[in-house]
């Protein structure tokens, strides 16, 4: 019952009666198991989730329905705190920490929009990678990877899988550059980052404090705006359709396109002819905010490396050091290399520029890139060849921590596919705080990128 629909289908179908509540956690459960992926779910939480659905199922024959979501079922990633449980940060180094005493305060939110959570999901260590690899609790193949195990993406990497195998409608990650909008891209579903700052961060365990921001992976646009809604508290969203005549977008010409697969800017390009037959403006011109964006992280290096060793420098100069992934460690160590004037100067430059490519677009243009220049590639040569790993991973990231870099909002929406019939994602982008008008151009052109 549960396959394929969005959360808006399957709340629909519950508060009609075509649903129960109770069948349909037992059926989420029911499949999450039988899936058995090491590295899929890192928590279950059954007798939550029974609990919760119970409740639900009662609400819903009264009646008394607590949103459009009430009973779906809901996955997080391993970086949210659930009362009871340990936040482990797809690390073994946190495992023995203590049960967190309470639900991150988003997760409050759609507990109380009446969502059903069955679990967490797997993710990169500390979530400091775009590919999705762990070697502690397992790495999830990408669904779509029929040729060879393939990468998920990350670092919200369980959470995409979950979603694009229809083990749950909605997962809900970060993104500090790209963590969402990645795996998203990779698994062939939606991906909404949102603006830095857009919910509450408290009972999240964090990356990088000037960058990390929370996200939806999805089935649907629809879904990404009533669950954005529902985290921030709100009955109905304020999200509106925008017709496609009414919409520009700015097509980068330098940057994002370099080193891409020819498959995925096919794919790409013919998604922007849908979308200029339908009235959709296109533009295409140098940013040339993002040049300098690269440079800045070629002089001074990168701004999310130096606070993810600050947040970890005691640990990396412990024994718990060994414990951790090597390749994320040694990331992180490169942090020590920067300055506090590297650091400075890197905040300072960060807010011009921010203001800078505001300031160019105006209030009506959006960005319009490839999610990542290439399709999902195969799990081992990656967990082979560290140097491939590092190439790969910064190809991987380049094009949606320039969001994060300038405090952008995005989504990702498929686009078709790629080589090994791959999926390919197209990220749609808004200045910081459009987040609104984001999620309603994005609502109105997802067919037309999809080409459904």
């Amino acid at each position: 019952m549960t396959e394929a629909k969005s959360a808006l289908q399957l709340g629909a179908m519950l508060q009609a009666g075509l649903a129960d509540a109770e069948a349909v956690v037992e059926e989420t459960l029911a499949a999450i198991t039988a899936a058995n992926e090491r590295g899929l779910f890192t928590l279950h939480t059954p007798e939550r989730a029974r609990a919760e659905a119970k409740a639900a199922a009662a609400r819903l024959r009264e009646g008394r329905p607590k949103s459009l979501l009430d009973g779906v079922p809901i996955a997080w990633k391993d970086l949210f705190d659930l009362a009871g449980a340990v936040t482990t940060a797809g690390s073994r180094v946190l495992a023995a920490n203590r049960p967190a005493a309470a639900d991150a305060p988003v997760v409050q939110q759609l507990k109380s929009a009446g969502m059903v959570t069955v679990g967490r999901v797997g993710m990169t260590e500390f979530a400091f990678s775009g590919l999705g690899l762990n070697p502690h609790y397992g790495t999830p193949r990408n669904p779509h990877g029929h040729d060879t195990p393939r990468i998920p993406g990350g670092s919200s990497s369980g959470s995409g899988v979950a979603v694009a195998r229809g083990l749950v409608p909605v997962s809900i990650g970060t993104d500090t550059g790209g963590s969402v909008r990645i795996p998203a891209a990779f698994n062939g579903i939606v991906g909404y980052k949102s603006t830095y700052g857009r919910y509450p961060m408290e009972g999240v365990f964090p990356l990088s404090s000037s960058l990390d921001s929370l996200g939806v992976l999805s089935r649907t646009v629809a879904d990404a705006v009533i669950v954005d809604a529902a985290m921030r508290g709100k009955l109905a969203s304020e999200v509106t359709r925008v017709a496609p005549k009414g919409v520009t977008l700015v097509v980068p010409t330098n940057v994002v396109f370099d080193e891409a697969e020819p498959e995925v800017v096919q794919q790409f390009e013919r998604a922007l002819d849908r979308l200029a037959a339908a009235g959709v403006t296109i533009e295409r011109q140098r940013i040339a905010t993002f040049d300098a964006v690269l440079e800045l992280g070629r002089k001074h290096g990168p701004l999310v490396t130096a606070e993810a060793y600050a947040l970890h420098e005691q640990r990396l100069a412990g024994s718990e050091a060994a414990l951790m992934d090597q390749r994320v460690a040694a990331r992180m160590r490169g942090g020590a290399k920067m300055t506090a004037v590297s650091v400075i100067a890197t905040r300072d430059a960060r807010v011009r520029l921010i203001a800078e490519l505001r300031r160019d677009l105006g209030p009506r243009r959006m960005l319009a890139f490839p999610t990542i220049a290439h399709v999902a590639p195969a799990i081992a040569p990656l967990e082979a060849d560290d140097a491939l790993y590092v190439r790969i991973n910064g190809l991987t990231l380049r094009n949606t921590m320039l969001g994060n870099f300038l405090e952008h909002c995005g989504v990702s929406l498929p686009c078709g596919t790629g080589a090994q019939g791959l999926p390919v994602g197209f990220l749609l982008s808004a200045a910081g705080g459009m987040d609104a008008d984001l999620l309603g151009v994005a609502l109105e052109i997802e067919p037309l990128v999809r080409g459904a």
